[in-house]
């Protein structure tokens, strides 16, 4: 696992999102066991506490489970958990905002439909 630490957010943070990113692209598939906190402490020399802490958000959030003595493993549901948050969060960032524009340009469904397709096909 390679993480990519910056200053803007905290480092707990940081390393629930990237494992979490490893999950929904399939870097860690569902029911893989992901680096323990042992593991990413030493390699990147961040306390296990922190390492910890990161891991803990994603178990209260579902998308990894503890097994005693084992480890920490992706849920079976955790892609699509991730897939169905990134979605909404797609929809609230953009696509709301797409609409309330199109309407304020009084452009009908029909009318984004079109520009949609418009720019599929410029792929």
């Amino acid at each position: 696992m390679f993480f990519e630490f910056n200053n803007e957010a905290p480092i707990y943070r940081q390393i629930a999102d990237q494992i979490e990113a490893g999950i929904f692209t399939g870097v860690f598939p569902p029911e893989s066991q992901i680096p323990s906190t042992t593991e990413i402490s030493r390699q990147f020399n961040i306390n296990p506490a922190t390492v910890l802490k990161g891991m803990n958000q994603l178990v209260e959030k579902g998308l990894i489970e503890k097994k005693r003595g084992r480890g920490m493993f992706v849920t079976t549901t955790a892609q699509k958990q991730i897939n169905q948050q990134r979605q909404d969060e797609f929809f609230d960032h953009y696509v709301a905002a797409f609409i309330t524009e199109a309407q304020q340009l009084k452009l009908s469904k029909d009318d984004l439909i079109a520009l949609i397709e418009r720019g599929y096909q410029n792929d």
